[in-house]
């Protein structure tokens, strides 16, 4: 039975889908999905290949759809930039662009998996760029334009998440915040942002920091400076239009960097936000696992990367009781990235700092 290849494409507001068959010839009618319509797109596509195999071709700028696809059982491949004509200023190459080029030459793609996520098949390079760029990070870590922890001397610690919002795992992740009277941060991507605004609205409103991800989640040494720059000043327009006030803060997608990313952010009116403490729970290894990874290293000062969108976020919302109470039995109170850095209060700086494994 021949394969199907379903190019998606990446706008502004949503997707578009071109589905091609092994000899060139259109299977259904191009269609078009809202960004809030990821769940509807990935039962059309499970319908679809009942039919015939159904092969989903992203390309590299688009890192919003791998997780969820993967995790529901859909074989998804990524078209690599040097595969592919030149992108538009914003947005990806067509879908029917996408489609053909899997067609016409399969076995160049790379299949994304769960273990390797977006980036499958280009650790060695990513490793590389982010060696290269290790010099101009830490000039701009000694400037104060690059945060990877708050300070030691202070409990508290930084609860962030990635990729939202989303439709079902952000309220449920705001809801176990609530219960604890703890306060995170939480950097969207200008695609969900614009698709799913009253879900910002209550992450703003409950007292949680609101951060810049980037509009599509591309891998960003991809990315032209050009690119780059409109992809930091939509979102931070798109928030600004939902809560008024447009985020300081930018987390780049994967912690993907490389020297001349970093030159284009270093003339950015942004701080670039990493981490100290990697939960890897887009990899799902179980919600015990995620919490004591995340207890087995969080400190004073410690910035925890989770996630909460773009994928299935069950465990990490059952790891995130554990992973609180853990933090406040040794008394880190987990604070939004604005408070981490604030200077300690009077009462804090007279307590012992709690230690990591304490």
């Amino acid at each position: 039975m021949s394969t199907r290849y379903a190019g998606i494409a990446w706008a502004g507001t949503g997707y578009q889908v071109e589905v091609l068959d092994g000899s060139g010839q259109r299977v259904v009618e191009p269609s078009d999905w809202g960004a809030a319509q990821v769940a509807q797109l990935m039962a059309w596509l499970t319908e679809l290949g009942e039919e015939a195999p159904v092969a989903v071709v992203l390309e590299s700028t688009n890192g919003l759809l791998d997780g969820p696809m993967t995790a529901a059982g859909l074989d998804v491949y990524r078209a690599d930039p040097w595969l592919l004509p030149a992108r538009p200023p914003f947005g990806s190459v067509t879908a029917g662009e996408l489609a053909e080029r899997a067609r016409s030459a399969p076995d160049a793609l790379a299949r994304v998996t769960a273990e390797g996520g977006s980036l499958t098949g280009r650790a060695e390079e990513y490793d590389d760029s982010v060696r290269r760029s290790e010099p101009m990070r830490a000039a701009l870590v000694a400037s104060g334009r690059c945060v990877e922890h708050g300070r030691r001397d202070a409990p508290r610690v930084a609860l962030t998440f990635d990729d939202g919002p989303d439709p079902v795992y952000t309220r449920q992740v705001l809801e176990i915040l609530a219960r604890y009277d703890a306060r995170a941060t939480f950097f969207c991507v200008g695609h969900h942002v614009a698709a799913l605004p009253d879900e910002v609205r209550r992450i703003a409103a409950a007292g949680h920091e609101v951060g810049n991800h980037s509009w599509s989640h591309p891998f960003l040494p991809d990315l032209t400076p050009d690119q780059l720059r409109e992809q930091l000043d939509r979102t931070a327009t798109e928030v600004a239009r939902v809560t008024g006030e447009a985020p300081t803060r930018f987390r780049p997608p994967y912690g993907g960097l490389s020297p001349e990313v970093l030159a284009t952010l270093a003339d950015h009116p942004t701080t670039l936000t990493l981490w100290d403490v990697d939960s890897r729970d887009w990899s799902r290894p179980g919600p015990e696992r995620i919490a004591a990874s995340v207890l087995a290293t969080a400190r004073p000062g410690s910035v925890v990367l989770m996630h909460e969108g773009a994928g299935d976020r069950s465990q990490t919302v059952r790891a995130l009781p554990s992973i609180i109470e853990g933090l406040l039995d040794r008394g880190l109170e987990p604070v939004t990235l604005h408070d981490l850095l604030a200077p300690p209060t009077r009462a804090e700086a007279g307590r012992p700092s709690a230690a990591a494994g304490a």
